[in-house]
């Protein structure tokens, strides 16, 4: 079914081609029909699967031809997010006169003031605390808002946006169409659901609890005391090209990519306590293969779409299983393929059987040949610090070693007793390429 038949603008549809894509998935083709009736949606979605399009381009069809300005409000928890769905909303809306912005903290406030009120929109994304502000200076008016989309609402009042959420709620139409995007109900959320959508349908756009099928997951057991020694041959023997490595905490991620850049390996980080700009740089150093690791907690699992992630490796397990699969998402998006792993210490397998029990399935135990299990802390030798490598090619292929430079590459084998997740007719991989505390208004 192309996307001409689901009753979008021409305008748009050209867009979307020009982007690339030719076929709705099946997430766009049950959205997009109800939301260009003009019915309220629920709908629980998987990130990597299509969704923004899903609510993009209704959206933008129903813009055409109608007064100049601020009708459309996405909201979403982050910014990363955020910049995110202007970034996808302004390439589908290309061909139109249609004028896309977002506002989000972290940056200062007088250039979104002057977009606003000098330059205008009609379509804005934001993250509710920089809304609030700009609203609070008159920089913005909700009065005419027609559509209103909550991005991960759920994460939204995980972070205890829910007061925010029900004030912005109240300075907009009743009348004006709404569309929650949520992987879980929580009961903050089922309050602000109550109180924002009207006769909603739903639409179960992808379990939450069924990663991608791209997506091939690996656990690999370790002492915690071996866990970074374990990760430097992963990325050393690996074809890893381009990986995000999540931490549990700030503090750890920033250990781990000290630790991890004195073996060689060029690191970049994510976290909350990253400014805007650094933040900014370090997913455009990895999008561009300057650097080949991601070093991050939580607040990357949801909303960051960088094209050709080949691995994921959960450096700390996560607590919240739903985290897992937001995690791994990062990976194996749409129709691309890619591996997740996970180093697992033993006082935390409680966390793992949780969340094998949330996916309904265990996950295959692997060894990495060659990796001495048995050496004690005060074995490991201290690796000489290496600068940052830069990158060649599209990908690198971890370190290289011995005289004629070939990398030294071994595929993960199954641990005794457990048998290998089966490949057969697994597609060739494409050559391309919150922390919860403090978190202030964002």
């Amino acid at each position: 079914m192309p996307f001409a038949s689901l009753g979008l603008s021409p305008l748009v549809v050209k867009g979307v081609r020009a982007a690339g894509y030719v076929q709705p998935t099946p997430i766009q083709s049950k959205a997009i029909p109800i939301i260009l009736e003009g019915k309220d949606l629920i709908g629980a979605a998987q990130t990597g699967t299509g969704k923004t399009a899903a609510f993009v381009l209704p959206i933008l069809t129903r813009l055409l031809g109608g007064p100049r300005r601020l009708r459309v409000l996405v909201l979403t928890p982050t910014r990363e997010l955020a910049a995110q769905v202007e970034t996808n909303a302004r390439d589908y809306a290309r061909f139109t006169d249609l004028r896309v912005g977002v506002v989000y903290g972290g940056v200062p406030i007088p250039p979104q003031e002057r977009m606003l009120k000098q330059i205008g929109v009609d379509f804005l994304v934001a993250t509710p605390g920089r809304l609030l502000d700009l609203h609070d200076r008159l920089a913005l008016r909700l009065d005419y808002i027609e559509v209103l989309v909550l991005d991960e609402a759920d994460r939204m009042v995980d972070m205890g946006f829910a007061p925010d959420l029900k004030r912005i709620l109240r300075l907009m139409p009743r009348d004006r169409q709404t569309l929650m995007f949520s992987a879980t109900m929580p009961p903050d959320l089922n309050r602000v659901a109550q109180e924002a959508l009207r006769h909603p349908a739903r639409v179960d756009l992808a379990p939450p609890q069924r990663p991608a099928a791209g997506i091939t997951q690996a656990v690999y057991p370790v002492p915690r005391h071996l866990k970074t020694d374990l990760l430097d041959s992963m990325l050393s023997r690996s074809e890893v090209s381009s990986v995000i490595v999540f931490a549990r905490t700030k503090h750890g991620a920033d250990k781990l990519a000290r630790d991890l850049q004195r073996r060689g390996h060029s690191v970049a980080t994510l976290h909350g306590n990253r400014s805007q700009s650094q933040r900014e740089r370090a997913l455009g150093d990895l999008r561009r293969g300057r650097v080949q690791v991601l070093v991050a907690t939580d607040i990357a699992s949801r909303g960051i779409d960088v094209e050709g992630i080949t691995h994921v490796i959960n450096y700390d397990v996560p607590h919240a299983p739903e985290d897992y699969v937001h995690r791994i998402g990062r990976t194996g998006r749409v129709d691309a393929v890619g591996d997740a792993f996970t180093l697992i210490a033993p006082e935390e397998q409680k966390q793992l059987t949780a969340i094998e029990r949330f996916l309904g399935r265990s996950v295959p135990r692997v060894i990495l040949p060659d990796f001495d299990y048995k050496q004690r802390p005060a074995q490991r030798k201290s690796a000489p610090f290496h600068p940052p490598r830069g990158r060649t090619g599209p990908h690198p292929r971890g370190r290289t070693h011995g005289a004629s430079g070939h990398s030294t590459q071994a595929r993960p084998q199954p641990a005794q007793g457990v048998e290998p997740q089966a490949t057969h007719g697994r597609r060739p991989r494409k050559s391309h390429g919150i922390d919860r505390r403090n978190r202030g208004r964002i």
